[in-house]
């Protein structure tokens, strides 16, 4: 496809989102946020739907609104929560509330901007996915939710692969983000011993995460879909984390 590139990014504000849209402006994609609240930064391409993604009325206005105004390109599922608690602690609500946050909001948002992307022949589908779709402890709902997200992913690569649609996962390992940080204190010796763990010997960042994002989202990356690619510094080949 040739012509002006347009990425939904969910959670594009702040953390890895932020990382990601920042590198789409500097790339010459328009962008446009859905998150409860608005980028801190400013673009001229970069607009903002504000949108809790746990409350599936509000995904599906501003899914509306969106495929009104735009002709969207990519669509990043990136926004998520971690919610950690040991198996003893876990709700059937924990699952219920990530599985919409992570795959509800994504399927939503994905239907109404589908029928541009056939029309167009051209479509890119990347989700923020997680190492801990292997396993951690503490993570029964968000485990579930991000090993449901291969699933999803696979199954979309499937059907939309005759129109030239792609879907592929990011699966990060422990990033230093907000979110990181708000379980393993920032400067910590916890945080120190746990970078001594990955095989490559330290934690990851935002770079790190949005260079294999955009890797998927190129048009040259057009024959590769329905993968997972672990952003993990070598963790996801076995090594304990969190």
């Amino acid at each position: 496809m040739s012509g002006p590139m347009t990425a939904v990014i969910t959670g594009g504000s702040k953390g890895i989102g932020a990382g990601i849209a920042r590198r789409m402006l500097d790339e010459g994609y328009s962008v446009i946020s859905v998150a409860r609240h608005a980028p801190d930064f400013a673009h001229e391409r970069l607009s903002s739907v504000e949108a809790d993604l746990l409350d599936p009325d509000a995904v599906s206005a501003a899914a509306k609104e969106i495929a009104a105004n735009h002709n969207v390109t990519h669509l990043i599922q990136n926004a998520g929560l971690i919610w950690p608690n040991l198996v003893e602690d876990a709700k059937p609500s924990d699952i219920t509330g990530l599985a919409q946050l992570h795959l509800g909001s994504a399927l939503t948002l994905l239907q109404a901007v589908l029928p541009g992307m056939k029309e167009r022949r051209f479509g890119r589908v990347i989700f923020n996915g997680s190492r801990a779709a292997l396993g951690v402890a503490t993570r029964t709902a968000y485990s579930a939710s991000k090993a449901g997200m291969i699933g999803m992913a696979r199954t979309w690569a499937l059907e939309l692969a005759p129109h030239q649609i792609t879907v592929n996962v990011v699966a990060p390992g422990p990033i230093l983000t907000d979110n990181f940080w708000g379980i393993i204190p920032k400067g910590s010796e916890k945080e120190t011993e746990l970078a001594k763990r990955i095989p490559v010997g330290r934690l990851g960042t935002v770079e790190d995460v949005t260079n294999a994002f955009m890797f998927f989202a190129d048009e040259k990356s057009s024959f590769v879909t329905g993968q997972t690619l672990y952003v993990c510094g070598g963790a996801s080949v076995g090594t304990a984390i969190l």
